[in-house]
């Protein structure tokens, strides 16, 4: 029976196999379907389609620097556990190194990592370590100076926060200390010019609406208005907060000491963003034992 891209694809979402396991599941049985299913499952290949359901909030952020190109990767998994496991470890380092040469996430997820998809070693991974995983995200940064840092590493190069600081030249030393602030502070963006239009709108209604309480007149209120924007840009904005290595100057001051130009920044931090399902342990254990 000739086995066509559509039968592929249906088993391949009813079952989370990869796109290989899946057509020669398919071969094997004769394009049996229900046949195939049971076949990736003797296999543990099928196993993915039941983790798939869960949460991947945890897991690890790499970053890689090579020829002044860096990426920052996020690779989630259920647990903390696995962000330990040396196998998943593995794996994680390797989506880096194939980040290096890709543009973005959806690239990333297609190319090619020792003959399968990145997409499909990640499966493969999920019916061996038994947790649902998820490539997340990748950002890029290149400059003349791309320099990295990882906070709470697990492992080299990986741990839960990864942090990209572009220069405009080679400075090691500096771009560390600076790539420790963005861990540290959190930057909404490098500078005003960076910074989304519809956050500085949404601060400064608020803004607007607490100094309207005080039943001052408009005029005064614009004024006020202005004053309180500085602050908030200078709380937001890299290059206008404070130093975390020395407070009296601003990060902008400090680079220009350091003869370099900050040009750009990146921080991926594991799971933020991700709605975390509050899990009862006594009802799981309950509907363990139950199923």
């Amino acid at each position: 029976m000739a086995i066509t891209a559509a039968m592929v694809k249906e088993l391949r979402d009813s079952t989370g196999a990869g796109m290989m396991d899946a057509k020669k599941a398919l071969t094997e049985t004769d394009g049996d379907m229900e046949a195939a299913v049971d076949w990736l499952r003797t296999k543990g290949l099928a196993k993915a389609a039941k983790k798939s359901g869960r949460t991947a909030a945890e897991g690890l952020v790499a970053v890689k620097v090579a020829n002044g190109v860096g990426v920052a990767v996020e690779v989630n998994s259920e647990t903390d556990f696995v962000g330990k496991n040396s196998e998943f470890q593995a794996m994680v380092a390797g989506v880096a190194d194939v980040a290096v040469g890709v543009a973005n996430t959806e690239e990333l997820a297609a190319a090619d990592m020792g003959g399968k998809s990145v997409a499909d070693v990640i499966t493969a991974k999920i019916a061996t370590i038994g947790e649902n995983m998820s490539l997340r995200r990748m950002a890029r940064l290149e400059g003349p100076s791309v320099v990295s840092y990882v906070h709470n590493a697990a492992a080299d190069g990986m741990g839960k926060i990864g942090v990209l600081v572009a220069l405009s030249a080679e400075n090691e030393a500096f771009g560390k200390q600076v790539a420790m602030h963005v861990a540290a502070v959190n930057p909404a963006s490098l500078s005003e010019a960076d910074l989304d239009p519809a956050v500085v709108e949404k601060e400064k209604t608020v803004q607007m609406d607490i100094a309207r309480e005080s039943g001052k007149p408009e005029a005064v209120i614009e004024k006020m208005i202005v004053g309180r924007m500085k602050k908030f840009m200078a709380e937001v904005t890299l290059l206008n907060q404070q130093f975390v290595v020395n407070p009296d100057l601003t990060v902008a001051a400090a680079a220009k000491e350091a003869g370099v130009e900050i040009t750009g920044f990146v921080r991926l931090e594991v799971g933020e963003g991700i709605e975390k399902k509050e899990e009862n342990f006594a009802e799981e254990v309950a509907a363990t034992l139950k199923g």
